[in-house]
Parts: C-alpha cells; structure tokens; sequence
C-alpha cells in the first residue's frame, strides 16, 4: 500500500476549516473495517488459514465495538492478528501537540490540554501520529505494577511544588498513553490477579484511578490481549469480573489445511538457501503428526514457530554444505532434515512415558511425513530405472556434506527422473542441486516404501547397502 503523506493542517481551526470530522477509535476500526469489507480487501493481511474460522469472530467483535481475549495455544498467530488491528486505523491522526495520551482536538481530556483549548481556542496546535505509533504492546509478567499499567504519582513533579491531589503530579502508564489507539496485552493470566483488578475501571468506565484520587479521563483506546488455555490453571488465571468486561473471548487453532501450513513457512520462514515445496510438504507434515501424536504433551502444543525454525535450520544445513564441498548453489535435500532434528527437541514438551525416547519419536515420525509426502508427489509414476540402478549391486551414497555432483555421478542416468522433476514442480528449470534433491527424495521414499535397503555408516547414508 502506498503511504499517504503527513497532512499539513497545523491547528484546530485549520481542522475544522478542511472538514475533518472526529471518530472514536473503535468507530474508527468498525468503518475502515466495513470499507475492506466491502471492497473486497484482506482486513487481516498475512493471516493464513483463519478465514473461516477465527476471522469472522474477530469481525463480529470489531464490528460490535468490544474489547476481545485471542485464547490459545502458544504458536497459534494470536500476537500476529494482534498487531494486525493497527491497520485498520486511518493513516494520520491528529493530537494536542506535547500531549502525553494523545489527546484528540476536538474533545481534550487531560488537565494540561483543557486549559490550552480554553486559552488558545482555534489557535491550538496540532500535531499528526501515523497509524504505526498508535499500537502499544505489553508483555504481562508477574512483576508488572499498576504503575506501568496505569500509573503513579511522579515525585519530581510533587518536588517541584505541585500538591498529590493535583492531576498535573501523575506519570502516566501505558494504558493511558495508549489512549486514541490500540493496547495489546500479551499473556493475560500472567498478570497477578490484584493487578488485573486495576484494568476494571479501564475496560468499562474508561477512566482510571492513581494513589486513592479517581482520574475523570475519558479513555479512547480498543483492548485487545491473549492467553494460552493451559495459563488458567497452572501459571495463573482471568479472574472472572475480568473476563466479564471483554466483550468476546475468541478462540485461535492450528493450521489444519497442509497448503496453509506451507504457506506459513514461505511467508514466515527466511531462508538462507533454496527449499523446495516437497521439504516444506514434509516438514509441514511432520509438524501435523507432531500435533496429533500421543507422545507428544498436547496441553502444551507444537507452535508454528516449530516448523519455521526447522525449515530456516534445513535451509542453513544446504548453505554449510555449499560452503564446505564448493556446490556452485545451496539446495535443501532430505538429509538436511534429519541433521537439523537434535536442535529441534527443545521446542516440543513430550509425554513423561516417553522420556529418553525423545529423538525417536521425532525420527518416526519424519519418516511417516516424507513417506506420506513420497506417495502424495510420485504415486503412479514408472520409477523402475531407479531400483533399476540397485539391482545391479550399485550402491548410493549420501550425506549431509555430500556435494550435489558426487550424489548424481553415482546415479548415472536414470530413466523416469525427468518425470519425477516434473512431479516435483521443477519442469525443465532445474539446476545441479535440484536434480540432487529430486533424487534424493525419491531414493528416501523408494526405502521407506520397502522397494530398496538403506544403511546408516559413519554418519553417512548408502542406499542399496
């Protein structure tokens, strides 16, 4: 999208001048949302495969004008919708110049900016904040006050001779400066509950309340936080008067299409080194069986971020391999999964029952996603020149830093692979490195099928052993 440029009007009477009307934030969003809507537009930009699902919710709840909870497992896109919401605002802004919660022009609401409208009239200087700096995100932790939240008597301003009652003594916190804007609060139930119980007055008043003096500042903000399931039970809980003043609790899911999850990982994952849609089908497939295995502790989820990093992992293991052997480009080949898996473990939380037998399950299981991508690519295909090779006593050798050129001289030409590079998306654009992996793939699926033998030796793979 193009990037409108700053507007020029500089005072209140400029504003009125040129017709600029008011809107609050949550009218804001419901408009420009309405406007996407109705033109066609992706209102969620980067979003994937919560179309028909979590989107519609989120679009009734904007529409509505509440506040909402994004509820689930970790890995599931809740901060990524998050900070999403930012780009329904409109592009410019205007605010009371020097005002610290970004007071609105028309209707000022802190003490400072009142007086300066009731001096300066249509005089009142204008400032312009980009739709960017209006989202304020919060980490919730423990040890999170009411004073980061929403604030505390500043004991500078009182040294310099101001009373406590005065409003003009209070250091804002970040709900308050997030005011004409969107606050996101990332892991909720974090937050201890007496703290929770100061986001009250915010979610339903709008006002708020420092050191025993109660605040009349009419807040104008659109809150939005997430939390894991797991979280009401173990590290903490919404209390419940909390949970009441959110307008929509939404609940967030795994990718369950495959196509989506692929597309996930070219969207997300930065790759150093060229890796084929036939990897990400397996490490998308491997992440799936991952979710749905009984090994694997369910409660806790396998985040996207999960097969992001192995892909981002695959493609640094064909980059290294480039760099020791001289390969003249860097493609991902099976191999690279499986050096990539031990820096994997980390990320998945297994069953008690399964302790010791951590990188077995994650072996199986890979093994059930090339085989299931193997047969999903190339079924039906004439791949009878590549058993072929090892009928005649050949045997293949390949490994993590075996160059592209070694592994395609020991298979000499084979008949059929044209077709299986076809399969595979290549067509006639395939170089050296593509032509290795396609080979590679197909040898993996062809043992994993039980149509060749395959053997582990010193670190190195040998089909036809």
């Amino acid at each position: 999208m193009t990037e409108a440029p700053r507007p020029e009007l500089a005072t209140l009477g400029q504003l009125r001048a040129a017709g600029y009307l008011h809107r609050a934030t949550k009218g804001e969003l419901r408009e420009n949302l309405l406007a996407r809507l109705r033109a066609g537009e992706d209102a969620f930009p980067g979003m994937v495969g919560f179309d028909d699902t979590v989107l519609p919710e989120v679009e009734a709840a904007l529409l509505a004008g509440h506040d909402l909870v994004l509820l689930g497992e970790r890995g599931q896109g809740k901060t990524r919708l998050m900070r999403t919401l930012v780009g329904l605002l409109d592009e410019w802004s205007p605010e009371v110049t020097g005002c610290e919660i970004h007071d609105s022009p028309y209707a000022p609401a802190c003490v400072r900016c009142r007086g300066l409208a009731a001096e300066l009239g249509e005089d009142l200087p204008v400032s312009w904040r980009h739709r960017d700096d209006r989202y304020t995100e919060k980490l919730a932790t423990p040890d999170t006050s009411v004073g980061d939240l929403i604030g505390d008597v500043d004991p500078v301003k009182v040294a310099q001779g101001r009373t406590l009652g005065d409003p003009e003594t209070v250091h804002y916190g970040l709900v308050p400066r997030a005011n004409r804007g969107v606050f996101g609060l990332n892991e909720l139930p974090d937050l201890a509950e007496r703290i929770q119980v100061a986001l009250f007055n915010v979610l339903e008043e709008r006002d708020i309340q420092v050191r025993g003096y109660s605040l009349r500042l009419p807040l104008d903000l659109f809150l939005v936080a997430t939390a894991n399931p797991e979280d009401y039970t173990n590290r903490g809980r919404i209390i419940t008067p909390l949970k009441d003043r959110f307008g929509a609790e939404i609940h967030t899911h795994y990718l369950s299409e495959l196509t989506d999850e692929v597309a996930l990982l070219r969207q997300e994952a930065e790759l150093v080194a060229a890796v084929d849609d036939h990897l990400l089908e397996v490490i998308a497939r491997f992440t799936q069986n991952l979710r749905e295995s009984s090994s694997v502790d369910q409660r806790s989820g396998v985040s996207a971020r999960f097969s992001i990093a192995a892909a981002e992992a695959v493609a640094g293991s064909a980059l290294r391999r480039a760099a020791r052997t001289g390969d003249s480009e860097a493609v991902a080949r099976v191999c690279d999964i499986g050096v990539v898996l031990p820096t994997l473990l980390g990320k998945v939380e297994f069953e008690m029952g399964e302790e010791g037998r951590e990188r077995a399950v994650l072996d199986h299981l890979l093994r059930l996603a090339i085989a299931a991508t193997f047969l999903e690519r190339l079924s039906g295909l004439d791949l009878s020149g590549f058993t072929a090779v090892f009928a005649k006593g050949a045997v293949v050798e390949t490994g993590e830093l075996v160059p592209a050129a070694d592994l395609l001289a020991q298979l000499g030409t084979v008949p059929g692979l044209s077709k299986v590079l076809s399969r595979l998306g290549y067509e006639d654009a395939a170089g050296r490195g593509q032509v290795a992996a396609a080979a590679e793939f197909t040898l993996e699926g062809l043992h994993l099928t039980r149509r060749i033998e395959k053997a582990n030796v010193d670190g190195r793979t040998v089909y036809g052993a």
